[in-house]
């Protein structure tokens, strides 16, 4: 029998904000649930630290100089397989729901049908979600000011006062994540006990942090413990690399505090989400043959090193993901410390479902407790970065010295002392750069790979990509704005 097969694909998720990973503050009661039936990855990596790249390296096991998707705007490179189209192509039903991030915003990597609610860029112009808002005359403003920068230059002192953290102007019931989840309850309830696959990505918690009432009003800031590395001021440098989307030095405590109580609430509100479309499966009898995946395309600094966000150097909060899969007819919880990849997923689901990995995945199938990698890597800035990472020892290496660091994670588990340039520890560089030599050697960065005429799945609810049409959608979208 096929197993079913599911992603709940969550963006900016910091890895130790779930409870079952020892975070007492937030709840996160069904993803804790959830997790007694699975195998819990505590050390799992992004491939790349940007939403589209990493998206793209979970689809098709490749990393980001196979795929050539670095940046948000990108086109996956042709002839990658991707688990949905390996699944597709023998029998399976594919689909997508909510956030996935491509170019054009339909893109056919195996999902016959896409159901989208996308953030930033072309596709907030084009997908269902927005166009479900615009048909109640309704705008995500908050949202809107945070990740268009024409809306952004005109932003109220509250955003700026709040870093972002602001309750949502849109009613539960129209805010993203509902309207996510209710798109994958709807297909859930057409399933039957095998041979059906769907991915569902909420943009949340993504910045900005704006849950809806009353999620807004679940944590009091004042009653959180800060999340483990935090600084008094910023690392000098942190702020040589980046100043932060929000002015990183302007961060303190009472903002924090803030920040991380609506980012709490995000997150709770995507698990009471995951409790939904669980109690689905098992109303219908075909939990038990469903593989489920939780996981996250990156994480958030949410203080670390007195930052926000991501767009600084590789560390752990940024790069570490929740990685909790389900497998089918298997219900065993445990804890796997291996190092892991979000490479690793795409291989591991065809290896679920019986079939052989695409012919370019680089993953592992974490089935097998036999497989396993002495080192893991990151790629970042169109490969002029990477972190090369073992069970103790990290390695950020980067075009200029500045940038260049080792961590002994196990004396310093908040990388707070560089040690690329001490004597005793030229060895250790060595190591991890011979690794990295071997894995890809430096070459000319290749610009990322862009096809707006890629093919896209043919549905009635796909529009194409006119700028007329776009120009039209942002001239209504302006109108609600200004009136909101």
């Amino acid at each position: 029998m096929n197993p079913n097969i599911l992603v709940l694909h969550v963006d900016q998720h910091r890895y130790d904000c779930l409870g079952l990973l020892g975070n007492q503050d937030v709840k996160t009661p069904n993803i804790d649930r959830l997790a007694e039936d699975s195998a819990v990855y505590t050390n799992s990596f992004c491939s790349y630290p940007v939403c589209t790249p990493s998206r793209y390296s979970l689809l098709s096991g490749t990393y980001g100089h196979q795929h050539l998707g670095w940046t948000n705007h990108s086109t996956l490179v042709p002839g990658l397989e991707t688990f949905p189209s390996v699944l597709r192509a023998n029998g399976y039903s594919t689909k997508a729901v909510g956030k996935m991030h491509f170019t054009p915003t339909y893109l056919d990597v195996g999902f016959s049908d896409m159901e989208l609610a996308e953030q930033n860029g072309p596709g907030r112009f084009d997908d269902d979600y927005h166009r479900y808002l615009l048909g109640k005359g309704l705008v995500d403003k908050t949202d809107l000011t945070d990740q268009e920068f024409e809306f952004r230059e005109q932003a109220p002192s509250e955003y700026w006062e709040t870093f972002g953290a602001m309750e949502s102007g849109l009613a539960e019931k129209d805010h993203s994540t509902t309207w996510i989840a209710d798109r994958a309850v709807e297909t859930l309830q057409t399933w039957t006990e095998e041979g059906h696959c769907m991915m569902v990505g909420f943009i949340k918690p993504h910045h900005p942090f704006d849950p809806p009432a009353p999620w807004s009003r679940m944590y009091d800031p004042d009653a959180l413990q800060l999340l483990a590395g935090w600084t008094e001021h910023c690392l000098a440098a942190d702020q040589a690399k980046s100043k932060g989307y929000f002015e990183n030095r302007l961060l303190n405590e009472e903002s924090l505090r803030r920040v991380m109580a609506f980012y709490y609430a995000t997150i709770s509100q995507i698990d009471y989400q995951v409790g939904r479309i669980v109690s689905v499966l098992k109303d219908k009898g075909i939990y038990d043959n469903t593989m489920i995946v939780f996981t996250s395309d990156h994480g958030d600094y949410m203080g670390y090193h007195h930052m926000l966000l991501k767009n600084n150097h590789m560390y752990e909060p940024l790069v570490r993901v929740p990685l909790i899969i389900k497998y089918p007819e298997s219900n065993d919880s445990r804890r796997d410390d291996r190092l892991v990849s979000n490479v690793d997923v795409a291989p591991t689901i065809l290896a679920a479902a019986g079939f052989d990995p695409g012919s370019y995945m680089q993953g592992l199938d974490l089935r097998s407790e036999e497989s396993s990698r002495d080192y893991v890597v990151t790629e970042n800035r169109f490969g002029r970065e990477y972190m090369v990472r073992d069970q103790r020892y990290k390695l950020l290496l980067a075009e200029t010295q500045a940038d260049c660091m080792l961590f002994d994670l196990e004396a310093d588990p908040y990388e707070l002392t560089n040690l690329y340039k001490e004597p005793a520890w030229q060895h250790k560089v060595r190591e991890l750069r011979d690794f990295l030599a071997s894995w890809m050697l430096f070459e000319t960065p290749i610009s990322p790979y862009v096809d707006e005429e890629a093919p896209v799945i043919s549905k009635p609810n796909v529009l194409d990509s006119d700028p007329e049409r776009r120009k039209a959608t942002l001239k209504k979208i302006r109108q609600l704005y200004e009136n909101s």
